[in-house]
């Protein structure tokens, strides 16, 4: 039984990073670029000369790891998903620096017995030296097995139905190897490399993280809108399905205002990510 008291109150600390231009590139190569040797929109991510840095790069930063499955919190960590994930980047990365993380559970609800119980987690990330905030990020978990524990009912979150031919659509490629490569930006989980382990868990294979196609989201969807990957402002979506490593990802784009547009994401006839909404900086 989940101990909401302790997960309420659980003590994330302050962490500090160090990253290095080579740690945003390999970030950069993680969610895909790099496949066009010579396209100069992708190098801009990858020419350590120059380099621009991917805003979504923000959310692997001071990461409070594997903090979920400490005993004392009562998880059922086998039954976890990672449902949802929004951000808002306040302000460009540089290409190297020093980070300060905050993180708070400022959520805990119950969905009833046998329905589970949802998490959020709001994590900040803020330069270490001038406390600029460069992202403000929720992640949004599904604890499966946790349900009917007495918290106060989930609210139900209505979510706008996209209706109509999409105005736009891109597609996006995978590696085999992505899941492999963007492990190497902090996500360590096992079931993203071990073929036994992804099994256990159902899958014939190990799966893509849901933060590499979130990454992905903000570099596909804003090269088809003709707009810099590097000044998206704020990105969301949920987690509807599975991306393997070497599947191709199409993104169905609806048009909003000047700045936003909404998406989901299909692999095939499977749709892979809803309630998409991304939003650019001007400048």
């Amino acid at each position: 039984m989940i101990d909401p008291a302790a997960i309420l109150a659980h003590d994330f600390g302050q962490p500090v990073q160090a990253y290095s231009a080579r740690d945003a590139i390999l970030y950069a190569l993680g969610v895909g670029l790099g496949g066009d040797p010579v396209d100069s929109g992708e190098l801009a991510f990858l020419d350590e000369r120059a380099l621009s840095v991917l805003p979504t790069f923000a959310v692997t930063l001071c990461t409070p790891g594997m903090w979920i499955r400490d005993p004392a919190l009562g998880v059922d960590f086998g039954k976890l998903v990672h449902s949802a994930q929004s951000a808002e980047f306040l302000a460009p990365l540089p290409p190297e620096g020093r980070v300060r993380g905050e993180a708070q559970v400022i959520s805990l609800t119950d969905r009833g017995e046998g329905k589970g119980a949802v998490l959020v987690l709001e994590r900040r990330i803020f330069d270490a030296e001038s406390g600029a905030l460069y992202c403000r990020l929720h992640q949004t978990l599904l604890l499966r097995g946790d349900g009917g524990f007495g918290g106060p009912p989930t609210p139900r979150i209505e979510v706008l139905e996209l209706e109509g031919k999409p105005d736009l659509a891109a597609r996006f490629a995978t590696s085999p190897r992505a899941a492999l490569i963007y492990r190497l930006s902090g996500d360590w989980n096992p079931l993203h490399l071990d073929p036994a382990i992804a099994a256990k868990a159902g899958f014939d294979r190990p799966i893509l993280q849901g933060l590499a196609s979130y990454g992905i989201a903000g570099v596909a969807i804003s090269r088809a809108m003709g707009r810099d990957p590097a000044l998206v402002a704020r990105l969301g979506c949920r987690f509807s399905g599975v991306v393997l490593p070497g599947n191709e990802l199409e993104f169905r784009i609806w048009l909003g205002d000047d700045h936003t547009v909404r998406f989901t994401a299909h692999v095939g006839d499977r749709k892979v990510l809803d309630a998409g909404e991304i939003e650019w900086r001007t400048t």
